[in-house]
């Protein structure tokens, strides 16, 4: 069992922009390109380089679990830059961002506009809802529950960051702690580059960002 697991959001990306933007003036946006693919913005890189400052005064990890997403591994560059020693990493595609399927880069009013059926169920249920091609979010707390056992497996005692996305951060409350799926969306969002801490099964802290005040805009 790891002594302590910490998870970081990614910074701020170009996506998260583009959709809050549309979301600000009601308009839909679809975006092109493999999610995968999309970078940190300018305020995202500065946070990521917060977030190891704040790493490095708590000691930092021994281990790394990062999603391959380039988002989150330029997330985790800049913040080992701010590290006096670079720990193992290992780069894990079952922590992957959630897999929107078909629905894939569009904001809910672009879902409305195009797949109005398919609006209606995520906003039904949006835990439990699944986009045709996609995931749910019990099929996210299935990759993270082996990534955590692959934890508790083999790396007793160690302090392990995990690099990864929002979905990621609330399926591990989920896993790790035991909060019904349901409840889950009570913790969110997950802010970016913001911090979340558990010793055994207790959260010490969850979504914390205090280290992002002094950042400038």
């Amino acid at each position: 069992m790891p002594s302590m697991i910490t998870a970081v959001r990614h910074g701020q990306s170009e996506s998260n922009v583009a959709y809050a933007r549309a979301q600000a003036s009601g308009t839909a946006v679809v975006l092109t390109g493999a999610d995968e693919d999309v970078p940190l913005t300018p305020l995202g890189r500065r946070q990521a380089s917060a977030l190891g400052r704040r790493l490095a005064r708590e000691r930092g990890p021994d281990v790394v679990w990062c999603s391959p997403y380039r988002r989150a591994v330029q997330t985790w560059e800049l913040a080992a830059a701010e590290l006096s020693a670079v720990p193992e990493v290992r780069f894990d595609a079952r922590l992957g961002d959630r897999l929107m399927g078909e629905l894939a880069g569009m904001n809910l009013a672009a879902i409305m506009r195009r797949f109005p059926e398919e609006a209606r169920s995520l906003l039904r249920a949006e835990y439990g809802y699944r986009p045709p091609g996609g995931e749910c979010f019990s099929d996210v707390a299935d990759r993270v529950r082996a990534v955590v056992g692959d934890m508790r497996a083999g790396y007793a005692g160690r302090r392990v960051l995990v690099v990864a996305h929002d979905a990621v951060v609330l399926m591990l409350k989920h896993v790790i702690e035991g909060v019904a799926l349901e409840s889950v969306a009570a913790f969110a969002p997950v802010t970016n580059a913001s911090v979340s801490v558990w010793r055994g099964s207790r959260a010490e802290i969850f979504n914390d960002d205090g280290h992002l005040r002094d950042i400038s805009l």
